[in-house]
């Protein structure tokens, strides 16, 4: 784990960097991530590889693990050797998966060194164009009487349905839950009627937008989205204080020397400096690009852990169902 005080220690003394990090990296880096090709978290790693490679002088593979909501391939980082080889790019799911802390392989906090911050964006809860909710406080108040609202999201126990449970939590409402098969198959859902709300991404729901089929009624983060700066967040529009972005990072196998570590944080946030690169990322996923500080991605990744524990205990969900 990088500890501030030992990367104050190395930034000032690079001389004493360069010999223990020098033979690394000897081969090819793999990058591991969760989820399917052509999906988010699979054009996020690519948009990262080739240049974190051409930095450090070695191809760096994306190989997609796909399947239990990122956890294969986060149980294949746990398991890797912590030479500097092995990385993934995991996603705010994996602190849904420790919250809800049910069948997993792995420590989510003690078995890996998190390197870096990459992305942090918002989701956006969507109606259909001719829902008489005509905003969030609508919606809301229309879901206090049982049964009358009705929400999607891309699965039980996904970020996006934690975040509906934390609207629920924090309005004293009670919209219920309808899971499906990823976003697109809920904003389907949406547009057919059958479901009157769906928490989703602004990226994905943006072409029903355009095309007048859509409305945003909120934004989960602090900042307004810049695809659709016309829409309040939810904190503006309903529920002071409310904040449920999600994020995706970098992270290594627990036990990564310290200046390889060091290393990779610096070619990361060099990489993210690139302007291009930067605003693709921002495209992409809606959000903000930003690497942090060496040691910042570990209390992140607690403090979410803890966030959707205290949704979960309180709603009481399960991952069944």
């Amino acid at each position: 784990m990088i500890t501030r005080r030992a990367a104050l220690g190395l930034l000032a003394a690079p001389a004493l960097i360069r010999p223990a990090a020098a033979a690394w990296p000897d081969r090819p880096v793999r990058l591991l991530h969760g989820f399917g090709p052509g999906g988010t978290a699979d054009i996020l790693a690519r948009l990262l590889a080739t240049p974190i490679g051409e930095a450090l002088g070695q191809p760096v593979v994306v190989e997609p693990r796909p399947g239990a909501g990122g956890n294969i391939a986060s149980g294949q980082l746990a398991r890797a050797p912590a030479d500097g080889h092995t990385l993934a790019l995991l996603t705010g799911g994996h602190a849904v998966s420790a919250a809800f802390a049910q069948g997993l392989t792995f420590d989510p906090l003690n078995d890996f060194d998190f390197l870096s911050l990459v992305v942090r964006y918002a989701f956006v809860v969507a109606v259909r164009a001719d829902s008489p909710a005509q905003d969030l406080k609508g919606l809301l108040e229309r879901a206090r009487n049982p049964n009358a609202v009705t929400f999607g999201s891309a699965g039980v126990g996904s970020t996006h349905h934690l975040v509906g449970e934390m609207l629920n939590a924090v309005a004293g409402v009670q919209m219920q839950h309808v899971p499906y098969r990823g976003d697109a198959a809920g904003t389907t859902a949406l547009l057919a009627g059958d479901i009157g709300a769906m928490v989703t991404t602004s990226v994905g729901v943006m072409p029903h937008v355009r095309a007048g089929t859509v409305r945003c009624l909120a934004v989960t983060a602090t900042r307004r989205s810049r695809l659709l700066p016309e829409v309040p967040t939810v904190a503006e529009a309903a529920l002071p204080g409310f904040e449920a972005p999600t994020w995706a990072g970098i992270a290594a196998p627990r036990g990564l020397p310290e200046p390889v570590a060091l290393r990779l944080h610096g070619t990361i946030a060099q990489t993210l400096a690139d302007p291009a690169l930067r605003q693709r990322l921002a495209e992409l996923v809606d959000g903000e690009v930003d690497a942090g500080r060496p040691g910042d991605m570990r209390p992140f990744v607690a403090s979410e852990i803890a966030r959707w524990r205290q949704v979960i205990e309180r709603q009481g969900i399960r991952m069944q169902g």
